[in-house]
């Protein structure tokens, strides 16, 4: 239950930034793909996948009042399973904070990378050449560091919190008299 709390949670955070331009990419979708994959089955993930594809849907057409196409979001789609499925690799089985670094590293990396290229590929605001890829990567920056920033944050909150209640809890348990 608490992994789709958190996909519910990502959603309603994209709808928070809409007008502070300088806050844009920072939500809870990196950490909460990472958490959900993590804690979840393969079979689950079609449905937070299905509720963050009806939001881009969602924003794109009511909020940022533009056509929605679908093609342009392939990538961002393609990433969230990614994310999932890195979530899934990393920490499902063990969460280490070496494998907790690599996930929160990873996450927000490969989207800037696989988004800001699809961005270059498919626009016209960058020229389609090394130069131009290179203005749109550093265009982007801003998000990327917004985005490594709330994935961290909410990654670390998601897996933290229960690990430290249960330290607490542990710790406090019962000492058993000696016979």
């Amino acid at each position: 239950m608490p992994a789709y709390l958190l996909i519910l949670v990502a959603i309603l955070s994209r709808f928070t930034v809409l007008s502070h331009t300088s806050w844009l990419n920072f939500t809870a979708v990196g950490g909460a793909l990472l958490y959900f994959g993590a804690r979840r089955s393969w079979r689950e993930m079609l449905a937070p996948l299905a509720a963050l594809m009806a939001a881009d849907y969602v924003l794109t057409t009511y909020a940022y009042h533009y056509e929605f196409r679908w093609q342009g979001y392939i990538p961002t789609w393609i990433w969230y399973v990614a994310a999932m499925a890195l979530g899934q690799i990393l920490l499902h089985a063990r969460t280490s904070f070496l494998r907790f670094g690599a996930a929160v590293l990873l996450g927000p990396t490969s989207f800037f990378l696989i988004s800001d290229f699809a961005v270059w590929y498919g626009g016209t605001m960058y020229p389609h050449t090394l130069a131009g890829l290179e203005a749109c990567y550093i265009a982007a920056l801003p998000f990327y560091r917004n985005d490594l920033i709330s994935t961290t944050i909410v990654a670390g909150l998601a897996f933290g919190v229960p690990a430290l209640v249960r330290r607490m809890q542990h710790s406090q348990a019962p000492v058993l008299p000696a016979r």
